[in-house]
């Protein structure tokens, strides 16, 4: 049965960033977004398999969410999706007449803040079996603090990868405006970094201490 639901999310994911790439596009020759595709369906099915082995049950509750999570990041979840797909929305529009508004040089660059960003979030979810999608004190799981592996090194190790992924994408696919909703992801992330930190500074036993231990939360020696 899970085989089915793998099967199925990976077909999901190939027709949801199809939709959002090459309609706005109105095209199918865009080689960029079809390398992008390919990458991000290999990455995802990766993840899965390496979560199955390793911390199954994540897998599960991050496809929901949980009971307790603050109104506040249920507001957030609500203005973040929209601004994190108009990444991609904002890509194809500006493909539809077959410019780039960015060097295809800058590809690489853009390829090694994506993957250093999958790592980042890959590395985080193996270690750390509370990583669901919202923020909430997970009692009925025994929630205490995690800090080890990447978070023995800032406190929100799975944020920075998404800075990765969000930095990464508009190069990857060529797209100068695809900057300004990246960059509105960006400061969305760093808010609910925020936020979230004071949530478990003041609800997680424990989290104090691991605060005065681990000072950064984002970037090490930065922020």
């Amino acid at each position: 049965m899970r085989t089915l639901v793998f099967i199925a999310t990976m077909l999901a994911m190939v027709l949801a960033f199809a939709l959002l790439l090459f309609v706005p596009a109105g095209r199918l020759d865009w080689p960029l977004a079809w390398i992008y595709i390919g990458i991000i369906v290999t990455y995802i099915g990766g993840l899965w398999l390496l979560l199955e082995r390793h911390n199954p049950e994540l897998i599960d509750r991050r496809r929901r969410i949980g009971k307790g999570t603050k109104t506040w990041d249920k507001v957030w979840l609500a203005f973040f999706g929209p601004v994190m797909y108009g990444v991609y929305i904002v890509a194809g529009l500006e493909a539809r007449g077959g410019a780039t508004g960015l060097p295809v040089v800058l590809w690489p660059l853009g390829f090694a803040l994506f993957a250093g960003g999958c790592i980042l979030l890959t590395w985080s979810m193996l270690v750390n079996p509370f990583f669901e999608k919202t923020v909430r004190i997970q009692t009925e799981h025994g929630h205490e603090v995690i800090d080890s592996g990447p978070y023995a090194l800032v406190r929100h190790p799975g944020y920075l990868g998404l800075v990765g992924w969000m930095l990464g994408t508009p190069l990857m696919l060529a797209s100068a405006w695809s900057l300004v909703p990246a960059a509105l992801a960006i400061a969305g992330i760093v808010l609910r970094t925020a936020l979230e930190d004071r949530t478990l500074r003041n609800e997680l036993a424990g989290y104090a201490e691991y605060v005065s231990n681990v000072r950064f939360r984002l970037l090490p020696r930065i922020w």
